[in-house]
């Protein structure tokens, strides 16, 4: 388990024991990808919910919503969304923009909820980042238990074969001038990305650890969840998944 340095201390070398807390609870988490693609999110959210065919004012989770920008969305499309994330910190910014069908709360996503949704959306690589594939199995079970009967898992993932051909091992990326100093690598079935920066003279170090699933790992853990894969897709059009080709590992599951 990596050391990530809490970014509301000085303190150097301060452990956390759940990187995935410390780093996406920190506001430099969100500066860093402020300019992911909006319209592009927006167009997979229809293509989606379209392709999905879920009746009007169906129940969706998003699960790891993160500061719930999906959330928000999905909600104007007419569904009654729940918003859920490990973050107090994201979940309190989502909560100023709960309405009467649109609901927000800090949750563990390997716990299973009461009731049960029309749909569960855990999008944008939002998977992986535990250190057992216990906890990964647990997860899958926890959607499927979360599902109506009728209800559809839709787990959007990078693919892997694809992130590993084109890795970038290091780059800097500069927001609100703070220059971002990033390492990526492949070992040990784990991406990492080494993130370093200085801000207000304090330096700060962060690492993303996220399982390197392939298609078949992610078969193999949904064959013992007892989760049927109905349809695979590659892009966020929804277009044919490629293994080696597509960007992206979109999986369509009950």
């Amino acid at each position: 388990m990596s050391n990530s340095q809490n970014p509301d201390s000085h303190k150097e070398n301060k452990t956390c024991p759940n990187w995935f807390a410390s780093w996406f609870d920190s506001p430099y988490y969100h500066i860093l990808y402020k300019e992911r693609n909006y319209r592009e999110a927006q167009i997979f959210m229809d293509n989606l919910t379209h392709y999905l065919n879920l009746p009007e004012h169906a129940k969706v989770l998003d699960l790891a919503c993160g500061k719930g920008r999906h959330s928000i969305y999905l909600n104007q499309l007419g569904f009654d969304v729940l918003g859920v994330d490990l973050s107090e910190n994201s979940i309190a910014t989502a909560n100023k923009n709960a309405n009467d069908t649109l609901h927000f709360k800090v949750h563990d996503m390997r716990e299973p909820f009461e009731e049960k949704f029309d749909a569960i959306f855990n999008l944008f690589t939002s998977f992986g980042y535990f250190e057992s594939d216990d906890d990964h199995l647990k997860t899958l079970i926890a959607i499927k238990e979360s599902l109506s009967e009728y209800g559809f898992g839709v787990i959007d993932f990078m693919n892997v074969p694809n992130v590993l051909e084109n890795l970038v091992p290091e780059e800097t990326k500069t927001v609100d001038g703070i220059d971002f100093h990033i390492k990526r690598f492949h070992i040990d079935g784990h991406i990492y990305k080494e993130i370093d920066f200085e801000n207000q003279g304090c330096t700060y170090h962060f690492t993303e650890k996220v399982r390197a699933f392939t298609l078949q790992d992610f078969q193999d853990l949904m064959n013992q969840a007892g989760i049927y894969l109905l349809d695979i897709f590659g892009d966020y059009k929804l277009k044919k998944f490629h293994k080696t080709d597509s960007e992206r590992l979109i999986m369509i599951f009950k």
